[in-house]
């Protein structure tokens, strides 16, 4: 895999130094076996420390003084084994000269252990060289942080004290794969559904996010250090990452591959499996995050990608979409422009707690006529964890926030805070119906003065006057929008950008086997169980519960075979991947090679913001 082997070579500074070579280490002899679940505050673990070469054995007797023990000093960087307290974790890590903290997992040649799918055999190997699994770095501190935006912003935390964590909801994301880093490693955290992208047919790409997107948003959903307390509190958010609903567990539903190329037949064809398995084997999911958009130019109420998300809506799960990084006087984008789903656009919170200050970032798009944004939420460079060495990771260096940690802003991340707020309402309300949720965080939201309703909808997402304001009635929350018929145009959901092969684009009512789109008959079917019980897509068989069985070598459009894909049908609504505010602007005319010709991916989009 392109990118393995590049760690360090943008590090400045003897303690990343060290920290590489010490994940390097690690990482090139075995790959980690299943992330223990989070030790009890009694309990002693191992741990290797890095600390600073001039520390003179102080970080060693701080170790004793806690009551741990030292098991072994290493030779080749400044660093020891020890054995700790569990409960003392947070203060050796936050000893001056302490680099970092990370946990000494058992380890095996074989796989990651586990029902989560993510690798087994052989394919082990190809997991990315540098695995950030290794590292426990703490998070950062600061705006955009996690911390800031469930203990200052949402007020997630505020659920997490009423013993409200997302335990038992499972979230699905149809995005580009989740990997499996540190925060995400738990064999229970991730369930892996149908691999849908081209990807599918690489054995050592199938579920895992090439492109770092997916990663990005299962993070702010539901990511959680495997050693962070079992009954969290706010306060720990300054020293373990901790998403918005740390104890949901995440559905993988892959469906853009390594370089964001995917069409909107692969998306309508997750959508359909998450409706159809949304209980099988001891799933629960009720919530849906679809962080990305087209600019589909159809109503919706014929459009096929508005059909599907209300089916979904319609059997109890809640859809959450963003509204996309246009601009504020653009329409929202498709699935969001569909009424009956929640439309999420971004809010940057400046710093503050209060939503006085609060603005609507120029990106976030607000909304036209009759359509605009329900909700708003932090989207400006909100600080998630880092899929090292994937496409986004590789180009944009500056986005990099520490080691496990990577920045992006956009109503992707913006979604994706809201999804995790939406688990812990229906934790704690599990009979609510999608339209009582959505009409309690509008209800429930805190509006920002001086905004247009068009563009911040109820206001900013506000989980503790949502969880105190009561139930409404089935009837007074139901929504009476004319539903869609998805009869329509599957060439005007695609919207203005398509998947290309060697420069022949796919286009028209043909799905991304090139059979013919029937919409009609589609509809018809579809969601009734048809579709999936029999194993077939459009016409095609399945094997078993993804695609990986069918060879997609012999299959084409306009008699093109399926190398050289370069573009994506969808916007993946993660605007930038940026630290700075506005500093040097990135031309973005080409990445690796591509030609990036859309709107919602050219160069005047990837700024660094």
């Amino acid at each position: 895999m392109d990118g393995m082997m590049h760690i360090g070579l943008s590090w400045d500074g003897g303690k990343s130094r060290r920290m590489a070579i010490l994940l390097i280490v690690l990482s090139l002899i075995v790959a980690p076996a299943a992330a223990a679940s989070p030790p009890a505050a009694s309990e002693i673990i191992s741990v290797i420390v890095l600390e600073d070469a001039g520390s003179n054995g102080a970080v060693q007797a701080l170790v004793e003084t806690l009551g741990g023990t030292i098991t072994h000093e290493f030779g080749i960087f400044d660093g020891f084994a020890a054995r700790i307290p569990a409960n003392e974790l947070v203060t050796v890590r936050l000893h001056p000269d302490v680099t970092a903290v990370t946990p000494d997992y058992p380890v095996t040649l074989a796989s990651l252990a586990g029902d989560s799918g993510y690798l087994t055999g052989e394919a082990s190997a190809e997991l990315k060289t540098v695995d950030s699994g290794w590292s426990s770095e703490a998070p950062p501190v600061g705006d955009g942080t996690m911390y800031e935006v469930t203990n200052e912003i949402t007020m997630a935390t505020w659920m997490w004290d009423q013993g409200y964590t997302g335990a038992g909801i499972d979230v699905a994301i149809i995005d580009s794969g989740v990997a499996p880093v540190y925060g995400l490693m738990n064999p229970a955290k991730v369930v892996n559904g149908p691999d849908l992208s081209f990807d599918s047919q690489n054995e050592s790409m199938r579920y895992l996010d090439g492109y770092g997107h997916g990663t990005h948003m299962a993070g702010i959903i539901a990511g959680r250090d495997e050693l962070a307390p079992s009954s969290i509190t706010g306060s720990d958010g300054q020293y373990f990452f901790l998403g918005m609903a740390p104890d949901a567990r995440i559905v993988n539903v892959k469906v853009a591959a390594s370089n964001g190329a995917v069409d909107v037949s692969q998306v309508i064809a997750g959508i359909d499996w998450v409706v159809q398995h949304r209980n099988d084997n001891g799933l629960n999911i009720r919530v849906l995050n679809l962080s990305f958009g087209t600019t589909g130019n159809q109503s919706y109420t014929i459009d096929p990608l508005a059909y599907a998300v209300e089916a979904a809506w319609n059997h109890g799960i809640v859809v959450i979409a963003a509204t996309g990084n246009d601009g504020n006087s653009y329409p929202v984008r498709n699935p969001a422009y569909d009424p009956f789903v929640i439309a999420v656009g971004a809010v940057d919170p400046m710093g503050t707690a209060t939503p006085r200050d609060d603005v609507i970032p120029s990106f976030s798009n607000c909304g036209t006529g009759n359509r605009t944004t329900d909700v708003v939420a932090p989207g400006r460079s909100i600080v998630s964890l880092r899929d090292y060495g994937s496409f986004i990771d590789q180009a944009h260096p500056e986005a990099v926030a520490g080691f496990r940690f990577f920045r992006g802003s956009g109503t992707s991340q913006a979604a994706a805070v809201v999804s995790g707020g939406v688990a812990l309402l229906i934790e704690e309300r599990p009979e609510l119906t999608p339209d009582q949720v959505k009409n309690l965080l509008v209800a429930g939201s805190s509006s920002i003065r001086g905004v247009s309703s068009e563009c911040q909808g109820g206001g900013v997402l506000n989980l503790k006057r949502a969880s105190s304001t009561r139930t409404p009635r089935t009837n007074k929350a139901s929504q009476s929008w004319i539903p869609s018929t998805g009869t329509g145009s599957l060439e005007l959901a695609r919207g203005d950008s398509h998947v290309t092969i060697d420069g022949v684009e796919l286009t028209g009512e043909q799905d991304i086997f090139g059979m013919e789109w029937n919409g009609l008959s589609w509809s018809g079917l579809s969601w009734s169980g048809l579709s999936w019980s029999g194993g077939s897509w459009n016409g095609n068989d399945w094997a078993g519960a993804d695609w990986s069985g069918l060879s997609w070598s012999g299959l084409s459009w306009s008699g093109l075979s399926w190398s050289g894909l370069s573009w994506s049908g969808l916007s993946w609504s993660g605007l930038s991947w940026s630290t700075g505010e506005w500093a040097n602007g990135w031309n973005g005319l080409s990445w690796s090679g591509l030609s990036w010709s859309g709107l919602s991916w050219s160069g005047n989009l990837w700024l660094d913001r």
